[in-house]
């Protein structure tokens, strides 16, 4: 037999101590390093020497001091510490932060420690901590700016609703002049209605739940050619719908007039030369929900050109005064915020054709 089979291998614990990237410390319950690996060198720019010739408090930021003590003042009671963070401060000046996980050997009056730099997982937490801070404050901006808008337009609308209240249609022979008069009226009545839901939705709390009601889409567009029917008028535009196949949709009121407005607004601001804008608006039941289309006649989309662009924000891809790229962008958040899918084919010349697809609710 072998005379050393059982006998216990030596193995050189110095070397580990050293090759370790973690940063390896012994300190002694009076308060100061006695043990330092490369690691901790490396990591805080001192030397062995400069390390153990002062307190350990002297290396810890200032603002982590009184913590810190505390915690070390646990270990000389006996108590293990667990992924406890901490700052200390480099020769260079920078912060550097630690997580220690320190076991004490009161017999010995020692502390083993081992530290992970944990300063660029900081860095990324303060980074996104940053960013939700600054969405938070633009989703109040934005919620105070909508308020502001829709609280301040009633009162010019106010106004109109007067003046058009003084106006005797009965004087008025005309027959033109007094269906244009009417359409004036109930275009501000609408937007007056449409102000006044906007208000109760933003007041109603901050939750971000949307409302949701029974809504038919025939309504629905008797309301959008109320607000819009000048437009059509004058630009000559046909509206064809056809909503027998799937007559209602549970959805946010708001929303869904939004989506009508934007799409068929469009389809007639980009219609071809000297063509008037059709456009054809139909619903079908599928399996599990319903699938609106609306599908015109305008100058279209270069879908190879303008890619994954179409729904963005301020994005404008035809020449054309009023335009500001911002209807299909908020076609796109309303759609997605009410769970549905947007699909869009289209080519150059030969129209649009915005499929939309709402889940069964």
């Amino acid at each position: 037999m072998n005379s050393n089979q059982n006998s216990t291998p030596h193995y050189d614990t110095s070397l580990f101590f050293e090759i370790s990237d973690d940063l390896l410390v012994i300190s002694g319950y009076d308060g100061f390093f006695r043990k330092v690996n490369l690691a901790v060198s490396k990591t805080l720019g001192y030397t062995e020497e400069e390390l153990l010739a002062s307190p350990v408090q002297d290396f810890i930021h200032p603002d982590d001091r009184s913590l810190t003590t505390q915690k070390r003042n646990g270990l000389r009671e006996g108590k293990s510490i667990l992924n406890f963070e901490n700052r200390y401060l480099a020769k260079n000046g920078e912060i550097v932060w630690l997580s220690w996980t320190s076991i004490p050997v009161g017999s010995t009056a020692l502390i083993y420690a081992i530290a992970r730099n944990i300063t660029q997982k900081k860095k990324v937490e303060e980074e996104r901590n940053m960013l939700l801070s600054n969405m938070t404050q633009n989703v109040t901006d934005l919620k105070n700016l909508n308020y502001r808008t829709a609280h301040d337009l009633r009162t010019p609308v106010n106004n109109l609703l007067s003046i058009i209240g003084l106006i005797n249609l009965d004087k008025i022979r005309d027959e033109e002049t007094k269906n244009l008069l009417e359409m004036v009226k109930f275009s501000v009545e609408d937007m007056k209605a449409m102000l006044n839901s906007q208000m109760d939705q933003i007041t109603t709390d901050g939750s971000i739940q949307i409302p949701l009601k029974k809504l038919y889409f025939s309504k629905m567009m008797e309301k959008v050619r109320r607000v819009i029917g000048s437009l059509i008028l004058v630009e000559g535009a046909s509206v064809v719908t056809e909503f027998s196949n799937a007559p209602t949709l549970v959805s946010n009121e708001l929303y869904l007039e939004s989506i009508f407005l934007n799409l068929i607004s469009n389809s007639i601001k980009y219609s071809r030369e000297n063509t008037p804008a059709i456009i054809t608006i139909t619903s079908s039941q599928l399996e599990n929900g319903v699938q609106l289309v609306f599908q015109d006649n305008g100058q279209g989309f270069d879908l190879e050109k303008v890619k994954d662009k179409i729904f963005g924000f301020s994005q404008k891809f035809h020449d054309h005064s009023e335009s500001r790229g911002i209807g299909l962008y908020l076609v796109y958040t309303h759609i997605t915020s009410l769970g549905g899918k947007l699909v869009l084919e289209s080519e150059p010349g030969n129209g649009a054709r915005f499929i939309i697809t709402f889940s069964k609710r």
